[in-house]
């Protein structure tokens, strides 16, 4: 009979212990508010000299800022920055179950752990026309920390 109780009572502390370890993991991923994103594949694979204006535009969407240059010619850059922030939380219950001789008596207790990680990347995309709205030259930079 003792036995069967000490059994019970080990089936029973399990049963309570595994179901309360729960792990749960998030990432969320923070950009600028335009739709369409700028990549450095985008740019190697789809901006060439001679190419008007216009079709720039429709291929990287609007610059975040237009200038002039030296020759009053128009610059157009693309400063791009992108965060990712990943973080997981673990919490448990842990229950205890001390038999002795006379009897017994459970005891319990909880515990919670957690980690986040963030990384930002950079891209900087310059575009050069000439006199005629044509594009001139065109670089990019890219950046993650």
């Amino acid at each position: 009979m003792k036995t069967s109780i000490v059994s019970l009572s080990l089936l029973a502390a399990a049963a309570i212990t595994l179901p309360g370890c729960s792990a749960t993991q998030h990432r969320a991923e923070v950009q600028d508010d335009n739709v369409d994103r700028v990549t450095v594949g985008m740019v190697q694979r789809e901006i060439r000299v001679g190419m008007p204006t216009a079709e720039v535009a429709a291929i990287l969407g609007a610059p975040n800022i237009v200038s002039t240059d030296a020759d009053r010619n128009e610059v157009w850059i693309w400063d791009k920055i992108s965060s990712d922030v990943s973080y997981s939380r673990s919490s448990g219950v842990v229950a205890g179950l001390v038999i002795g001789s006379s009897g017994g008596g459970a005891g319990g207790g909880s515990k919670n752990a957690g980690a986040r990680s963030s990384s930002q990347r950079t891209l900087t995309v310059i575009v050069k026309f000439d006199d005629a709205g044509l594009v001139r030259d065109f670089s990019y930079r890219t950046s993650s920390f």
